[in-house]
């Protein structure tokens, strides 16, 4: 421990001295020996910062990756394509489609059955009477005009309110305004059956009931296979895909589903960004900061492992058919360990070898099964990842840290308060010095007779 040196001044002046400043000076030089480690500290959120930082990109790897290994991921999925778009537009394609051609042929489109009544030359004519509404092969459900809905507009309301499969509207036109039901179920299965007991009360007018249109099941042929469909838009005729009938034709339509390479290309892209950006942060640690100061992982074991485990995983994974490295997906691999990505190349492997490249990517013991467990390896959410382990042993390193600085102060606190007790005492001793001496004199005096404060 270093020494202070202490000036109190003339001891006899009785001016004393400043006990605050003289008690700081005192503990600051003990205070000297948390220094190395409130540097330690510094240290360490300085790496944990940085190993955050590298778990995040990381993070976003291996996110990146898994859209490219999970196997309803993109790879999975469809896309579709009419040779006649007036005929019949593609809706979708889902996952469970299968690549490959349809012939489809539409004889006639689905109708939606519906029904409207006689004509009322005024909308708010008062009506009376009753609707017998029956949907297809379900039961009639009778509608009674009461005093809550006995105009037009109340009708529709009372109609639409029951809930019985059939949606009521007015329509009006230079005739008068009818009441128009139209089926909530397409195709045959909507079928209306209406039986009309209303009567304008205002002009005695019975009310009948035309027919607008039939409900009729649409006609088609898949593949050679006829069936009928009560919707236009089919979704059971070829697993996985839903089409909309628009038109009929006599000539076959082209229906054809192929695998969506364009999303694959794209998610390779992705997870070849997100690696070059994890190696950047790798590379960043090997050098000095913008201060020419070391950056806070210079030299850390934990960043060459990883550096090695990423780069010998590029490497890794069986072959699966004519697939054996990462090169054929259009991914070459640099001098300083970047990736560069050729969206060409990996889109003619695909035409080529599509199987081959899921089974590259999703097979057991493949490329990307054994990059995304080399991921894990590393990663800051698994308990025995490289980067987890890392912070943790940071962590329990800055609580033995903190829990030393702390115990520190808290001596410091108490020799502060010692030191005050007695340099004060000291101070009030000093401070009366001059007093003391001043009544030595005058003892002195009385004794010897002689005047101590006579000259000559």
């Amino acid at each position: 421990m270093g020494t202070v040196g202490l000036s109190f001044g003339s001891a006899t002046s009785g001016a004393g001295f400043d006990v605050s400043s003289t008690v700081t000076s005192i503990l600051a030089i003990q205070q000297g020996i948390e220094t190395p480690w409130k540097t330690q500290l510094t240290s360490l959120e300085a790496q944990n910062t940085a190993f955050s930082t590298i778990g995040t990109d990381l993070a976003t790897l291996s996110t990146s990756l898994q859209s490219l290994t999970d196997l309803e991921g993109v790879t999975a999925e469809k896309e579709g394509a009419s040779s006649n778009t007036d005929v019949l537009s593609l809706s979708s394609a889902s996952a469970t489609a299968s690549a490959g051609s349809h012939s489809i042929v539409v004889n006639s489109l689905a109708q939606t059955s519906s029904v409207y009544t006689d004509a009322v030359s005024n909308a708010s004519d008062t009506l009376s009477g009753s609707l017998s509404i029956q949907v297809g092969s379900g039961a009639a459900q009778t509608i009674t005009v009461g005093s809550s809905s006995n105009t037009m507009a109340t009708l529709e309301a009372a109609i639409n309110a029951a809930g019985i499969g059939v949606q009521a509207s007015l329509v009006s036109d230079t005739t008068g305004t009818r009441l128009s039901l139209v089926s909530s179920t397409s195709g045959s299965a909507g079928q209306l059956t209406v039986t009309s007991n209303l009567t304008d009360a205002t002009t005695a007018k019975s009310l009948a009931t035309q027919t607008g249109l039939e409900g009729e099941d649409a006609s088609l042929t898949v593949d050679g296979l006829a069936m009928t469909s009560g919707s236009n838009t089919v979704s059971t005729a070829i697993p996985g895909v839903t089409f909309q009938l628009l038109g009929t034709s006599t000539a076959p339509v082209q229906v054809q589903i192929t695998n969506d390479t364009a999303d694959i290309s794209t998610a390779m892209n992705a997870f070849v960004t997100a690696y070059n950006k994890v190696v950047g942060d790798l590379g960043t640690q090997e050098g000095n900061d913008s201060n020419g100061n070391p950056e806070p992982l210079y030299g850390d074991p934990t960043v060459s492992l990883m550096q090695t485990q990423l780069s010998e995983a590029l490497l890794g994974g069986a072959a699966s058919g004519s697939i054996s490295s990462i090169t054929q997906l259009g991914v070459t691999v640099n001098q300083d360990g970047t990736l560069t990505y050729s969206d060409s190349a990996m889109q003619s492997t695909l035409d080529s070898s599509f199987s081959d490249v899921v089974g590259f990517l999703q097979n057991t013991g493949s490329f990307g099964l054994n990059f995304s467990s080399v991921l894990d390896d590393l990663s800051s959410s698994n308990p025995t990842g490289a980067i987890y382990l890392a912070t943790q042993q940071n962590t329990a390193e800055e609580t033995t840290l903190n829990t030393d600085v702390s115990n520190e102060e808290t001596l410091l606190a108490t020799e502060k308060t010692t030191l005050t007790t007695e340099l004060n005492t000291a101070n009030q001793v000093m401070q009366s010095i001059p007093s003391q001496l001043s009544e030595v004199s005058e003892m002195y005096s009385a004794v010897t007779g002689y005047n101590t404060n006579t000259n000559g």
